[in-house]
């Protein structure tokens, strides 16, 4: 039996992934850099995109699905009047126009058409699979192919800061649900305006919990390697702040055992419904139950003790 390479270390980096790198090999250099036996990435930024890409690590990519369903909120500019194969300045330029005559009042009207729940149609240049392959490798090859439209749901779209002129500017904050492309929408704002436009400085602020004010750069991550992983993973999140919505329930040792061993359990002062944060009276966090028609609670998703010595851990007794 081959041993596990890497630490068994739970918790949650909130990288603020920089520009010229994919989310995937930003996941791999945390992973080496933690020397983390197991890691993922909740929710992939395009490369020329920067910002917050939260990094689970050991059990806590149990619970990643709960960050790749949360609102996201951006900042970006999108350059009005020149629209690209990609819709960001990655791509070649397809068209140009003059935007001399846009004004804000022009902007407002259109992102006001823009807000709340819209059918938004992916872009080639995206992660999508098309009968086994991804569309951006399509794309690439010169191909297109008809893609279903997606119901996304754009929360907040406020203009920040308008440049008019020939090449007019506008810089949008956004706050959108899980599956909403920025470019889609940058390019969607140039077509009602009757003109191309594609998307630039591409910053990702927040992904559910997580705000920028809380991410961690790679410059930052290499001086704390230097001192140790004490220090690393002293910037970890604990695991279970990504499911700060869910109500939290403690726990009893004993009814800790049985949950553990899959077996539902009454427990006191729970709610009559829906899912639990499950913590033992020391706060410590050890998985998601449901509360059952009867009112007890089942077992979800269980966190494993890997015996971490971190903050971030999950330690579970029995």
């Amino acid at each position: 039996m081959s041993k596990r390479k890497g630490r068994l270390i739970n918790g949650v980096l909130v990288l603020n992934k920089p520009v010229g790198i994919s989310s995937n090999s930003a996941l791999q250099e945390v992973k080496r850099l933690f020397f983390a036996a197991k890691a993922g990435h909740a929710g992939s930024l395009d490369p020329n995109a920067s910002g917050v890409l939260p990094i689970s690590l050991g059990e806590a990519t149990k619970f990643s699905q709960y960050l790749l369903n949360s609102d996201k909120t951006y900042e970006a500019t999108v350059v009005l009047g020149c629209s690209t194969t990609s819709g960001d300045t990655e791509g070649e330029i397809l068209q140009k126009w003059d935007t001399s005559h846009i004004t804000t009042y022009c902007i407002e009207k259109v992102l006001s058409k823009l807000r709340g729940n819209i059918q938004q149609i992916p872009p080639m240049y995206s992660a999508i699979k098309h009968k086994g392959r991804r569309l951006y490798q399509l794309a690439r090859e010169g191909k297109e192919v008809e893609r279903k439209a997606r119901s996304i749901k754009v929360i907040t779209l406020e203009q920040r800061k308008f440049r008019s002129g020939k090449r007019a500017e506008v810089d949008i904050f956004l706050i959108c649900s899980k599956g909403t492309y920025v470019r889609s929408l940058a390019e969607d704002i140039g077509s009602m305006l009757g003109i191309g436009a594609h998307v630039r400085n591409l910053c990702r602020l927040g992904a559910g919990p997580y705000q920028i004010e809380d991410s961690i750069c790679f410059n930052a991550l290499r001086e704390a390697r230097e001192e140790g992983f004490y220090k690393m993973d002293s910037l970890l999140q604990p695991m279970d702040t990504a499911l700060r919505f869910i109500p939290k329930l403690l726990v009893s040792d004993e009814g800790g055992y049985f949950l553990r061993q899959g077996q539902p359990v009454l427990v006191p002062n729970a709610p009559r419904n829906g899912m639990v944060r499950l913590a033992f009276k020391n706060d410590q966090f050890f998985g998601l139950g449901e509360v059952l028609e009867d009112g007890r609670i089942a077992p979800r998703k269980m966190v494993v003790d890997t015996s971490s010595s971190t903050k971030a851990s999950a330690i579970l007794r029995g």
